[in-house]
């Protein structure tokens, strides 16, 4: 169903913390506009830790109303309570999203029968495409190939967001689940390998900062041409590597307030990207030609 480069976008916010919708408007229209294949709203790169449920759902509606139809919405609705992210999804269904991605439970490490469960009460609650989210970096879970297989003969469920960092799960999971499972890579830096493995496409943080060099990368590697792919890529190596020189989306937001697209607003407990970091992050801006 989807497909490309998905911009896990950010939530814009002022500098006293409350949410910026002039910015989230011209954001959404930049990405349109620069061939961004979907947009994943109040994912963990839209600080969905620290808006509150109305905060959350409301973004999730501006940008619905935002995009109007011109390219898909994924809204991100997980949570460790699963009856909260039940909530969230459905709250996401009324919406107008077009499906929704469920991080896995994070902190309160789950069993695997656990995730299974988790993720299948959601599906069976909430009558939307789903797609799961693997960051064990972040959550301490890892959602495992085999309970992936098991959950992917569940009817809306679509695909999965990986983001071990391990390309080798293209081919374990496609072992293990339905033909028409799909793959995306949650990590930037392995976009071009994880597609030629026979991923999909990437839920993506570069692309808040370099949304056509990444949609053209993906594109490139989906239609097997790995030269033009793995040339577009070296343009956006530094930026995969130091939006992350702190927690994500410490950088990213910096960055985009760099090009003059967002304030420097966080909420806390995230802080403003350290001074050490702000040329090596300016720098990558400058060799992936998204700024001056």
């Amino acid at each position: 169903m989807y497909s490309g480069s998905m911009v896990a976008l950010v939530t814009p916010m002022h500098e006293d913390g409350a949410l910026d919708d002039d910015s989230l408007r011209k954001l959404i229209e930049f990405h349109i506009s620069e061939g961004t294949d979907a947009i994943v709203a109040v994912g963990t790169t839209g600080e969905s830790a620290t808006l509150s449920v109305e905060e959350h759902c409301g973004v999730i509606r501006k940008v619905v109303e935002q995009v109007n139809g011109r390219i898909p919405v994924l809204a991100g609705t997980g949570a460790n309570s699963t009856s909260e992210a039940i909530e969230l999804t459905e709250y996401a269904k009324d919406l107008g999203a077009d499906a929704a991605l469920l991080v896995a439970p994070y902190y309160n490490k789950p069993t695997q029968e656990g995730m299974y469960l988790h993720f299948k009460a959601i599906a069976e609650a909430v009558d939307i495409p789903q797609i799961l989210y693997n960051v064990p970096g972040r959550t301490a879970s890892d959602l495992l190939p085999e309970t992936v297989g098991r959950l992917s003969e569940i009817r809306n469920i679509l695909g999965i967001k990986e983001a071990s960092g391990d390309v080798s799960r293209v081919q374990q999971i496609r072992q293990l689940a339905t033909e028409d499972f799909e793959l995306y890579t949650g990590e930037d830096a392995n976009t071009v390998d994880f597609i030629l493995a026979g991923g999909c496409g990437v839920i993506s943080v570069t692309a808040n900062v370099a949304p056509r060099l990444m949609h053209d990368m993906c594109m490139a590697a989906i239609n097997g041409d790995e030269e033009k792919a793995r040339e577009i890529n070296q343009k956006l190596v530094a930026l995969h590597q130091f939006l992350f020189v702190e927690a994500n989306p410490i950088p990213v937001k910096w960055a985009l307030a760099e090009m003059g697209m967002i304030p420097k607003g966080i909420r806390l407990p995230m802080t403003v990207l350290s001074e050490k970091y702000h040329q090596s992050v300016r720098e990558a801006l400058i060799t992936a030609g998204v700024l001056n």
